[in-house]
Formats: structure tokens, C-alpha cells, sequence
């Protein structure tokens, strides 16, 4: 099933923390859309600007693999918008539950929903880039990009992932 095993805990922790780490991407999408945009707007090579972030403190899982499809034109992750909506609430029900006021998630919801009504909600989530595209008009696209996400992490024996600063022994 996974080449990484993390135990997190009573029942329930792993759901937490999955929908945590689905907000982190989509927030990570979000910005990575952005940046492909204004880099073609700039004038910058796409290619160019994809291995920038690639090898800063810019990068993310986010953007070395959903990048690669944006820049394909693809979009293919086979991950659909109103799962990103149904992600975001989920979110939202945790940090309610925990008394957290959010920021970023309001912006978030109100970028999502102006994209589902203009491309629908089974419209593939990368494709929150095509509001940007149409207000700018510009391609962002480039060559040399595969057309789905491809997982080339080499086969290896799984193993438990031991959180920082617990003993291994």
C-alpha cells in the first residue's frame, strides 16, 4: 500500500491529518498557478521557471508533480474541484472543533467556487489556473512535460516513519 508508514496515533489522527496535509496542497496549488502565471507574464522561459522552483525554497510536492501537468496542459491528477471544496470544509469542521479562526481558507473557498462556476465542479482541480489564463490570455504551457502524474520514486521495502524527536530504541 505506501513505502512510508507513519503511526499517529487514537483513531481518527491519520483522518486529521490527512485532511490537513489536502488543505497544504491545495493552498500550494493555489500559489503555484499563480507564480507559473506571473513568471509567463514576466517574460520568463516556463521551463526555466519550473526547475527555479524546483531546486529552491520555493518547491513542494505540489509543484514537482501538478506543475509538470499544468505546463503540459493535462491537468490531469484525477483529483476534481468540488473534492477540493468537500477537502476545504473538512478543514474547516476541525479547526471549529478546535477553536481555531481560519484566514486563508475563506480565500481559498472563494477562488474555488468563482472556478466552479465558470468550469464546473468535476472540472480536474489544476485547472484553477484557467482563471489567471483567461484574465491574462497567456499559454502557460511548455514543452517536455508528462501528461500525468508519474510516480518515479524507486520501489523500496516499506518502513515506519519515526516522528523528529522520538526515541528509535
Amino acid at each position: 500500500m505506501g513505502r512510508r508508514v507513519l503511526h499517529t496515533g487514537e483513531l481518527g489522527s491519520a483522518s486529521v491529518l490527512k485532511v490537513m496535509t489536502n488543505y497544504l496542497a491545495t493552498a500550494n496549488l493555489i500559489t503555484c498557478a499563480e507564480a507559473l502565471v506571473i513568471a509567463k507574464a514576466a517574460g520568463m522561459d516556463l521551463n526555466t521557471t519550473h526547475e527555479a522552483i524546483k531546486i529552491s525554497s520555493g518547491t513542494s510536492f505540489v509543484h514537482e508533480t501538478e506543475s509538470q501537468v499544468i505546463l503540459n496542459g493535462s491537468r490531469d491528477i484525477s483529483f476534481t474541484m468540488d473534492l477540493v471544496k468537500k477537502d476545504i470544509g473538512l478543514f474547516q469542521k476541525v479547526a471549529d472543533r478546535a477553536g481555531v479562526p481560519l484566514e486563508m481558507k475563506p480565500v481559498m473557498i472563494k477562488i474555488f467556487d468563482d472556478a466552479i462556476a465558470r468550469y464546473g465542479d468535476r472540472e480536474l482541480s489544476p485547472n484553477i489556473i484557467r482563471r489567471l489564463k483567461d484574465a491574462t490570455g497567456l499559454d502557460i504551457r511548455a514543452p517536455g512535460f508528462p501528461d500525468e502524474m508519474l510516480d518515479d520514486e524507486p520501489e523500496e521495502p516499506g518502513y515506519d516513519v519515526v516522528p523528529q524527536g522520538r526515541n528509535t530504541g
